[in-house]
């Protein structure tokens, strides 16, 4: 296993980080399996664990918080805030009121007194920088963070958070939390460049891409993976993009082939080869699963295979814009836009 800094915080952690998202209902892991990838994971050298509270509406975090009982300081311990959670208004966003109640249930459920970084999961609009850093600084100065982080935000709306903290003399992001994938790559055009000119760590989600990079979804093959399943318009080949996703994976597995790698092991090292990427959160469901991603721990690209991938998917070019959940609200409100 690799480490690296994670941004400025001194704090190391490994290039492979374990995502929770799917301990629980949301991909059917049990605590005993959760509990399992736990034990697997940190025997493995990883160190880094990555939760939120909207999954499972807070059952991932419970499962995580007695996955790593007895260890906690054995790990570098992370989740996230913002999505909504239950059908009140105000339990979501990015504001002091839902923030600090958001924050005291997560600790709740994970059992601790404190998360080494708290993120704000979406850039919340209705919510000023300075009303969210302010109510992370406190937070932070308060002990019961460490350190705090964005996730999914557009490269201008972590410049203007980083601007307010100066401006405002508030604690500032220290990681931002991207989609990042072969198939996925516009954040290399703007995100990577900010988060590298500040000195922002970056943990990247969905560097399988939805599994669409953990081979099991080939040219005619039936796609069985949990994640069609659960959002099967992402799979269908009937949309274009997908076809083009599909097209893709056929000639990135020719290139693992040939490089003697799995394709996994070429979508996760892709992935943690970019100079502004500190790790790249996989996100098993099975002991298989981890094991199979654990085997590109230690996977380094040579240059000819990273132009090899260029030459299938150029850089910062997404196959599929649409499934980035970074859309500005000025696109997705015809009112933002129209006098």
């Amino acid at each position: 296993m690799q480490y690296r800094t994670l941004g400025r915080t001194g704090v190391q952690v490994s290039t492979l980080a374990l995502g929770a998202m799917n301990f629980g209902a949301t991909g059917r892991t049990t605590q005993a399996e959760a509990t399992g990838l736990v034990d697997l994971a940190l025997e493995a050298g990883i160190n880094l664990i990555d939760t939120a509270d909207r999954y499972g509406q807070g059952e991932s975090e419970e499962i995580v918080g007695k996955a790593v009982a007895g260890r906690r300081d054995d790990l570098v311990l992370a989740t996230k805030a913002g999505l909504p959670m239950g059908e009140e208004r105000n339990h979501r966003g990015a504001s002091r009121r839902w923030l600090t109640t958001a924050l005291e249930n997560s600790l709740r459920r994970l059992d601790v007194d404190h998360v080494d970084l708290y993120q704000v999961h979406r850039w919340d609009p209705t919510t000023s920088d300075e009303e969210t850093l302010s109510a992370l600084t406190d937070l932070q100065r308060a002990g019961k963070i460490r350190h705090f982080g964005s996730s999914t935000f557009p490269a201008y709306r972590i410049v203007q958070a980083e601007w307010a903290a100066r401006e405002h003399h508030l604690g500032r992001y220290v990681t931002e939390q991207p989609g990042y994938s072969i198939l996925q790559r516009a954040v290399e055009a703007h995100v990577l460049p900010v988060t590298g000119q500040y000195g922002l760590g970056v943990l990247a989600w969905s560097p399988l891409a939805s599994g669409w990079l953990s081979g099991a979804v080939r040219e005619g093959r039936e796609v069985t993976t949990h994640r069609s399943a659960l959002l099967p318009q992402r799979f269908d080949l009937a949309v274009p993009a997908n076809r083009a996703k599909l097209d893709a994976v056929e000639r990135l597995a020719k290139v693992a082939d040939e490089a003697g790698l799995t394709l996994i092991q070429l979508a996760l090292g892709f992935v943690t080869a970019h100079p502004a990427v500190t790790a790249a959160i996989i996100g098993p469901r099975t002991a298989d699963h981890l094991r199979a991603q654990l085997a590109a721990a230690d996977t380094v690209l040579p240059a000819d295979v990273l132009d090899a991938i260029d030459a299938i998917v150029p850089p910062g070019v997404d196959l599929a814009p649409d499934e980035k959940h970074d859309t500005p609200p000025a696109l997705l409100d015809a009112a933002a836009r129209r006098r």
